[in-house]
């Protein structure tokens, strides 16, 4: 985790659909045979168990942006569909017969190496490129120096902002010897590490 949905609200923080939902979706956490139920949505009665109609990630990030991490993990016959989503700008859900307009920016993010992915015939070309209209890469945390100061303030802040209504909880704060301890690791778990050791001293300072 190098911090890719950290920029990807960002990002959306930062444009004109800032007021307007931001959604982020974890492809790779999605069973294989909900994928299109859960991105796309779907009507009562398109399969077993769909007892009301549901809208699915891309509806619910209308006029937003929505954020599809590990994107590589995606299904190809998912793929196709997201393709043509992207292109067309409408959404069908699982079970309808008419697509629904959508505005939505999109970001996509993998750790894996998509050209490669290409080559395995593991990814859609056309979706590459269809996806790859700007491509911003985000080295580890290891290779980023210069934000980790950055990092540990605003994350301390926000686990001292969440934690102020809890019973006992007192405001924390770093002192030099701790800081230079974060400043020396070289976080092969990248920001989510960095937070969780925070969020743990926290919790037991």
């Amino acid at each position: 985790w190098t911090g890719k949905e950290l920029f990807a609200r960002a990002i959306h923080q930062a444009s004109t659909r800032n007021g307007k939902p931001f959604v982020a979706v974890n492809c790779g956490a999605i069973p294989q045979e909900l994928v299109d139920a859960e991105l796309f949505g779907y009507e009562k009665g398109a399969f077993t168990g769909a007892t009301t109609a549901r809208v699915g990630y891309f509806e619910a990030a209308d006029s937003g942006t929505l954020f599809l991490d590990e994107i590589g993990e995606l299904p190809l016959a998912s793929q196709v569909r997201l393709l043509r989503v992207l292109q067309e700008r409408e959404v069908t859900r699982v079970g309808a017969t008419r697509a629904r307009q959508i505005d939505i920016r999109v970001i996509a993010a993998t750790n894996r190496i998509l050209p490669d992915e290409i080559r395995e015939g593991r990814f859609r070309e056309d979706l590459f490129h269809r996806l790859a209209v700007g491509v911003l890469l985000l080295p580890p945390l290891r290779q980023r120096e210069g934000d980790l100061n950055i990092l540990i303030d605003s994350m301390l802040a926000s686990i001292n902002t969440e934690a102020a209504s809890q019973p006992g909880y007192t405001h924390k704060k770093l002192d030099a010897a701790a800081r230079n301890l974060l400043l020396q690791h070289s976080w092969p778990g990248n920001v989510r590490e960095l937070h969780n050791t925070l969020l743990r001293d926290s919790i037991w300072a």
